[in-house]
């Protein structure tokens, strides 16, 4: 794991990065390299997100928590793919506001979640930085040989599901920048979504199982499944109005004068980290039963068609939206 030549990168190497490594892979991160083993019958599938300070985080958002979300995005996608998680690649670009206490934060918050999610460091960079602090991060995972759930393959007559609830990442965002009326428990709540979202590695295997196609919920869900159209070349209606909400989404809703636009923003404002996916209608109960059997809220909320683009309909009738999701630069 390289580092600038500065006694402060190997202590942070040493002391604080050194133990989150895999006892075997990783070779300590006293190597330039880790060195893993093939695993017969499985494919490696890999993922890479990153984030920045002002863009995917905010200034004061404590580093444990940044830390926490930077993993959580990359295990998001590998659980969107129906792949286990082993371990990843992490580069770290610390600001000058990033001292020891801050650093300390950001290795704890990651031993924290890689107990919780099982998975280990197996090296990468880090480098101080005069910009903006921002990090990025390569999650590691295994499927099953061709069995990685690609966008490609949802079929007309599919049924469009998505887990847990949309629209708690946008006002996260707002909460934490104290742009939100709602009782302290709803704010901390939202908050805590838009900080650690919840990754749904335990649902993996139902997606590996039985989507025809899936795709993580990062940019709004009309964009991300926007993304499956496109790769499966067919058409998809997204009914708005079974939009699944959290208790505090509903109460921010309810406030609202115009519950379209309240829905249409929700919908795509992004950082949700759900999973949206296609699978046939026979499935519909399993897939309801394995939801349930995980304490996962499971919400149909469209089907594929004929034709091409996506179509989305509110009080049954096609409407036109100001923007489908986040864009990225």
């Amino acid at each position: 794991m390289p580092a600038l030549d500065v006694a402060g990168e190997f202590e942070t190497i040493e002391r604080l990065l050194r133990p989150l490594a895999h006892p075997e892979w990783g070779r300590g991160l006293a190597d330039d390299v880790a060195v893993l083993p093939s695993r017969p019958g499985y494919d490696l599938v890999l993922t890479k997100d990153a984030i920045v300070e002002g863009v995917h985080f905010l200034p004061d958002d404590p580093l444990d928590t940044v830390a926490k979300k930077l993993l959580r995005v990359n295990l998001s996608d590998l659980a969107a793919k129906g792949a286990e998680p082993f371990g990843y690649l992490l580069a770290c670009f610390w600001s000058e506001r990033c001292g020891w206490p801050e650093r300390e934060a950001f290795a704890a918050g990651l031993a924290e979640d890689q107990a919780k999610f099982g998975v280990h460091l197996l090296g990468g960079d880090t480098v101080r930085t005069s910009g903006p602090a921002s990090f990025s991060l390569t999650a590691m995972g295994w499927a099953p040989t061709g069995a990685t759930v690609s966008r490609a393959g949802a079929q007309v007559g599919d049924l469009v599901f998505v887990t847990g609830v949309i629209g708690d990442g946008l006002l996260g965002l707002k909460a934490a920048r104290g742009e939100l009326s709602l009782e302290p428990e709803r704010l901390q709540a939202l908050m805590d979504h838009y900080r650690t979202p919840t990754p749904r590695v335990d649902f993996a295997d139902v997606i590996r199982n039985f989507a025809t196609a899936s795709v993580d919920v990062s940019d709004g869900l009309p964009a991300d499944l926007g993304h499956v159209v496109r790769a499966s070349n067919v058409g998809l209606a997204l009914n708005l109005n079974v939009l699944p909400l959290s208790a505090a989404a509903q109460a921010w809703f309810d406030d609202r004068v115009d519950p379209q636009l309240s829905l249409e923003d929700l919908a795509s404002g992004g950082d949700d980290y759900e999973i949206a996916f296609t699978a046939h209608p026979r499935h519909e109960e399993t897939l309801r039963r394995e939801a349930e059997r995980r304490l996962l809220r499971l919400t149909k909320v469209g089907e594929v068609t004929s034709g091409s683009g996506l179509t989305v309909v509110y009080d049954g009738q096609p409407i036109q939206m100001a923007r489908s999701g986040w864009t990225h630069g």
